[in-house]
Parts: structure tokens; C-alpha cells; sequence
């Protein structure tokens, strides 16, 4: 069985690079909850198993420039209403978002060189996000975080050449990073969680290639 199994191993890769590739380009609007919609970029690649199955890893890129709403309220209540303006200051935040995904796709023709699509994705949604330290606003602090995510969607693919495809999808991701931390003021001392839903949709258009 152990033989079997390593055997197996073994032949992924051989099996994978027999198998047609493609590579994907990707662009759209991503509305996740924690930020206001933005500009989405994204790349996917990987192996045709057949006419209507693929398999591949995709990456993409958000970025973000915003105004945290609910860390303005915990700092108001934490900090004072009075110091509103200020703590909106402190709540100012640069995210980038960076999905890591493996993807499995299943198409099927529904009109002459139309097909229809829907995709599933699983991986790692890595945050980096450049945050106002909450003492003293005018410095800049950096945080890390990663979590679980996945993604659903579908769409439809028109062949335009006999290597190259157009599509548009529209998909659902869900993860939900986030890390804790203390803030400080006259003596008291108070752990805050900053918690990014980046839950949304995804609106994209894009083009395949296959080689």
C-alpha cells in the first residue's frame, strides 16, 4: 500500500505535465466588508484534465487606502467622542490582500463557441496592512495576518481563437483575518482585535490562454 502510495506521488506531476496548461488574466471590482469596493488583479495557471475539468493555483491583489469605521468606534469608545477627528487619524489603513488559492473549474458548452463555467477555490488569504499607531497617529505600524479562505463562483466563456478564451465571472470569497493588541491611555490598558472581513463579491473579467 505504502509502495502504491509513493508510486502515486510520483506520477502527479508526470500525469499534470502531459495535461494542456493554461493561464489566466484577471481584472475586476471585489467588494469585501471590511473596506469599500476597489480594483482587483489576478493571475490563475494550471492543467487541462480534460474539455471540461481544469485544476490550477491562482494568486491575487487588492489594495486599499480607507478609513476603518468600526476601529473609529472603538477608539471612540475607548478614547472619548471628543477625540473623534483624532481617532479617525488612528484608524486610517493601507491593506493589501493577497489570496493564495487552488482551483478546480467544470465547464460545459451551451451555445456555439459558448460555454458556461462555475469554479471553486480554497487556500490562504494573506494580509499585509500598514496601520496608525494609536498613540501617536503620525507614525506608521505594520501587521501580518492570514487566514483560511474559499471561494465560489461562475460565469461564462466565449472561444475567441483556437488558444485563447473571454469570460466574465462572478464569484463569492470569504475569509476573515485578523490579530489582537493593546492600546494605552492615562493608566488603563484595553486589548483590541482588529478583525478584516474580507467577505464579498467578485466581478471580473479576464482572458485564457492555453499552451
Amino acid at each position: 500500500m505504502r509502495k502504491t502510495f509513493y508510486l502515486f506521488i510520483v506520477l502527479i506531476p508526470v500525469i499534470l505535465s502531459a495535461q494542456t496548461k493554461f493561464g489566466t488574466i484577471k481584472a475586476g471590482l471585489y467588494s469585501p466588508s471590511a473596506t469599500e469596493a476597489g480594483f482587483i488583479l489576478g493571475y490563475e495557471g494550471g492543467w487541462i484534465i480534460d474539455d471540461n475539468f481544469y485544476i490550477g493555483l491562482s494568486a491575487d491583489w487588492f489594495n486599499k487606502n480607507y478609513v476603518d469605521r468600526n476601529l473609529v468606534d472603538e477608539f471612540n469608545d475607548f478614547y472619548g467622542p471628543i477625540n473623534s477627528q483624532l481617532n479617525e487619524l488612528r484608524a486610517k489603513t493601507n491593506l493589501h490582500s493577497i489570496p493564495l488559492m487552488g482551483t478546480v473549474t467544470g465547464n460545459w458548452p451551451i451555445a456555439l463557441r459558448t460555454r458556461a463555467f462555475v469554479t471553486a477555490g480554497v487556500g490562504l488569504d494573506i494580509l499585509l496592512i500598514f496601520y496608525r499607531n494609536s498613540v501617536n497617529p503620525d507614525n506608521n505600524e505594520f501587521q501580518g495576518a492570514f487566514d483560511f479562505a474559499w471561494r465560489l463562483g461562475g460565469g461564462i466563456m466565449y472561444e475567441l481563437g483556437k488558444r485563447s478564451d473571454a469570460f466574465f465571472e462572478l464569484s463569492y470569497h470569504h475569509s476573515q483575518p485578523s490579530w489582537e493588541y493593546e492600546v494605552k491611555d492615562a493608566g488603563r490598558t484595553r486589548i483590541l482585535e482588529r478583525r478584516f472581513d474580507m467577505s464579498g463579491l467578485l466581478m471580473r473579467v479576464g482572458f485564457r490562454f492555453y499552451f
